[in-house]
Formats: structure tokens, C-alpha cells, sequence
């Protein structure tokens, strides 16, 4: 970054943040669940689309990982441990949606929209956006269309939720108030201990490595007896602006003109995912006693960070919503490179079955 463009990029940092803060107030008031994320991530999302420079610099991005991934771990329930019997019936689920979230989705953004296979397919893969970009990027696919779309899924996955929780009958319940929070010496060697770790998953090339790596050493330090108290609600509600502050960047160089180009395939995609979710969701919970909107978030194909923080908001456990996304990660990235290599197939065949241009000997 150069010296001179600093102050530019501080001042633009320092109004995403504002903005977050304030949409994540008047939602709060409102008394919407999550309303620091939700309200947050909207009020960034309109300001980057009506022409407002918003930016989110990668270090403050990382300390969002850092925070959410330590809120998450001191969140993990205590009988977290319990519920693994019910895991393989959820995992079943999940590997079920995903098949029908790719291949449905993928085929509407084709048939409907006009996309080419790359494009339809790589906006149709519910989750892992930077290795998604990083194909994008080698040729695979409209890169600009691709990313409106991807982030038009978290934002509305974003909002789907709070807002499900309050018009339909979804469970979340509110944390019991904690006794005692952690101090400051407590905090600084758990943000030590979560940075390290989550420095670590990264080199390792875990998928959302931070934030993981985070919840890991969080989680490992309360289930060990290390502490018992709570992460002190100011700090999780920063965690919570500055993650709605980093959906809404998300939308930061888009025009309007190409974000409506894209937005009808991206909000239909999005509806249809959520509606197949909803529907795996429902069948699972017919076999797993669980509330229903810890299962939603948990095959829910949003953003690691955001959907933890509405498990942290909602009252769900995060260990079961992180386990999930982690499974969803680790197939996608076995699945993503599988697709790619069929439609370079399918490319390559339509090429050789075209007639020759050149005349005849």
C-alpha cells in the first residue's frame, strides 16, 4: 500500500465501520435477533452499491476471523461432546444438499440466464469464494458475475436467518446471562493463544484457517478447564459490527449496473438454495432431536464467520455449525476442481464437434 493512499483507506475503513454501527443500532432497536450483524451488513451493502467507498483492509479482516472464532469457541455448548451420535444422519444431509444445490442451481443459471457452464456452475457452489475466485481468475467463468452472485448468497443467507427466526417458527433463545466475563489478562492470552493457533491452520492450508484455528485453541481452552467465564458482551458486539461491516464490503467496486445484471440469477439462486436447505433441514430434524434453526445454520451454506455469528447470537451451539462448515469446505474442495474438469471436458468435445472452417482440398 502506498504511504499517500493510508489516510484514504483509514477514512473509508472508519465509515464502513460507522455505517455498521449505526445499521446494526436501528436494527437492534428494532429488535431484530442479530440485529448488529444483519443491520450492519445491509446498511454497509446499500452504501457500497449507491456509490459510498467502503473498505475493509485485510489486517482488520483478520482480526474479525480472529474475534468470531474466539466468540465462537467460548459459545460451544457443554454437551457438545453428546451430539455427535447425531451427526452422520446431519452430514448425510448435508453431502445430499449440496449435490442438489450445485446441480439445480447450475443448470438454472445456464438454462435461464444464458451463462456459460463455467460461470453458472462456479456462481452455483455454495461456499469456499476465494478458491472459487482463484479458478475465476485462470479463465474459468465471468469472474465479475461470479463473485455478485456468490456475495449476494451471504448477504441473503445474511438476513434469511434473523429474519426466519422472527416471522417463522424457528427457535433461538436468548444466553443465559453469564455470572462472571474473562478479564483483560485472560483475554490477551486467549487472543494470543487463538492468533497462534489460527496462524498455524493456516499454514497448514485448513479452509477459513483463522477463524477455525481460533475457535480451536478457544474451544480446547474451555472444554480443558481453563475458563469458565464468558467473552465480555462489548467485545462480541464489535465482533459482530465489524463482521456485518465485512459482508457489506464485499459489494465495494460493484457499479449498480452490474450488480442488477447479476442480481436476478444471483437472488433466484439464492432462494432456490435456501429453499433446498430448508427442506434437507426439515427431513433431518425428523431424525435428530435438535432445534431447528441450529440445523439450518449448520447446513447452511453462508459464510464460516457469519453463520457463527448467528449461532453466537441466536443461543445455537457453534461447535455442531462449525463442524458442519468445515465438512461443507473440505467436500466443496474436492468438488470444485472435479466440475471445473468436466466442463473443460464438455468445452473441449463441443469444440472438436464444430464443422472446419477452412475449405476443402
Amino acid at each position: 500500500m502506498k504511504r499517500s493512499s493510508l489516510p484514504h483507506v483509514l477514512l473509508q475503513t472508519l465509515i464502513t465501520i460507522a455505517l455498521a454501527a449505526i445499521g446494526g443500532g436501528v436494527a437492534t432497536l428494532l429488535g431484530l435477533p442479530a440485529g448488529w450483524l444483519m443491520g450492519g451488513a445491509l446498511a454497509v451493502t446499500a452504501a457500497a452499491l449507491a456509490g459510498v467507498r467502503v473498505a475493509m483492509p485485510n489486517r482488520l479482516r483478520d482480526v474479525v476471523f480472529v474475534l468470531i472464532g474466539m466468540s465462537m469457541g467460548g459459545s460451544v455448548a457443554p454437551n457438545s461432546l453428546q451430539l455427535l451420535a447425531s451427526w452422520p444422519v446431519s452430514l448425510a444431509g448435508l453431502v445430499i444438499e449440496l449435490v442438489l444445490i450445485v446441480s439445480l442451481t447450475g443448470w438454472m443459471l445456464s438454462r435461464l440466464f444464458k451463462l456459460d457452464a463455467g460461470t453458472a456452475y462456479l456462481s452455483s457452489f455454495p461456499g469456499h469464494l476465494s478458491f472459487v475466485m482463484s479458478i475465476a481468475a485462470a479463465g474459468v467463468g465471468d469472474a465479475r458475475q461470479i463473485v455478485i452472485i456468490q456475495v449476494i448468497r451471504i448477504l441473503m443467507l445474511t438476513i434469511a436467518v434473523p429474519l426466519g427466526s422472527t416471522f417463522l417458527p424457528i427457535d433461538h433463545f436468548t444466553a443465559p446471562a453469564p455470572s462472571a466475563y474473562l478479564n483483560a489478562w485472560q483475554l490477551t492470552l486467549l487472543a494470543a493463544g487463538c492468533i497462534a493457533v489460527g496462524l498455524l491452520f493456516l499454514r497448514l492450508k485448513v479452509p477459513a484457517g483463522l477463524v477455525l484455528g481460533a475457535m480451536a485453541a478457544s474451544t480446547a481452552a474451555k472444554l480443558g478447564g481453563l475458563y469458565v467465564e464468558a467473552i465480555p458482551t462489548p467485545l462480541t458486539t464489535v465482533a459482530f459490527i465489524l463482521t456485518g461491516a465485512l459482508i457489506g464490503s464485499r459489494f465495494a467496486g460493484i457499479t449498480r449496473g452490474e450488480f442488477m445484471t447479476a442480481a436476478k440469477g444471483g437472488v433466484i439462486a439464492t432462494a432456490m438454495t435456501v429453499g433446498i436447505v430448508t427442506l434437507v433441514t426439515y427431513v433431518v430434524s425428523l431424525f435428530v432431536d435438535m432445534p431447528f434453526g441450529q440445523l439450518w445454520l449448520g447446513l447452511s451454506p453462508g459464510a464460516l464467520e457469519g453463520m457463527g455469528a448467528l449461532g453466537i447470537a441466536l443461543g445455537y451451539d457453534t461447535a455442531f455449525i462449525a463442524a458442519h462448515h468445515v465438512i461443507r469446505l473440505l467436500l466443496l474442495s474436492f468438488a470444485i476442481p472435479a466440475v471445473v474438469v468436466l466442463i473443460r471436458r464438455r468445452e473441449a468435445a463441443h469444440i472438436n464437434k464444430q464443422p472446419s472452417s477452412e475449405p476443402l482440398p
